[in-house]
């Protein structure tokens, strides 16, 4: 019987190598914090259609962020206003040096006009 001949394959592109990268450097919880210090009286829904979350996805994350302290709500006649501490401290040990603000800060600055 005849040896058959080896040939390298090469794996099949699927849709999602082809598209282009769907991950970004900040996290929803990143997102919804520039959000929130941008505009503090936005509702949820908002923030949730400037992310490309669930509404229920901004409410978990701001929850969390209030647990935390990094954010603050005050109920306001019918409607929540959010305030970002900017001088909480970033949360793991290779950006512990930097703090809330300095995310903010660096975003604000090199947004366009």
């Amino acid at each position: 019987m005849a040896a058959r001949k080896r040939t390298k394959s090469t794996p099949k592109k699927s849709a999602e190598a082809k598209s282009p990268a769907r991950w970004t450097f900040l996290t929803n919880h990143s997102h919804v914090l520039i959000r929130l210090s941008e505009n503090p009286k936005t509702t949820l829904r908002e923030v949730a259609q400037d992310v490309g979350i669930t509404e229920r996805a901004v409410l978990r994350i701001v929850q969390e962020l209030e647990d935390q302290g990094f954010v603050e709500r005050e109920r306001v006649g019918r409607q929540n206003e959010y305030r970002v501490l900017a001088d909480q401290p970033l949360r793991h040990p290779i950006e512990a040096h930097c703090c809330i603000g300095d995310i903010l800060d660096l975003i604000e600055s090199k947004r366009p006009e």
